[in-house]
């Protein structure tokens, strides 16, 4: 499994909030399913309403979420 920082923005009409996120997943298509996924659960965001700008690997030593740091020092 790699890390990916999945990068984009919810255009809703009354709002437009830039988000970063990075994901624990095999593939970039994985991480950006995760990413529709849980920001759609957390804050009730249409798909539509969410544009990935850029889907990157990340190296382990870029990580910056704390729990993805550990889980992958421990693999």
């Amino acid at each position: 499994m790699k890390v990916f920082r999945v990068t984009g923005e919810i255009r809703k009409p009354n709002l437009e909030t830039p988000f970063k996120k990075e994901v624990l997943a095999a593939k970039p298509e994985h991480a950006v399913e995760k990413v529709y996924a849980e920001i759609g659960s957390k804050h009730r965001v249409k798909r539509y309403y969410m544009k990935i700008l850029k889907v990157e690997e990340v190296s382990p030593e870029e990580i910056e979420n704390p729990i993805l740091k550990k889980m992958v020092a421990g693999e």
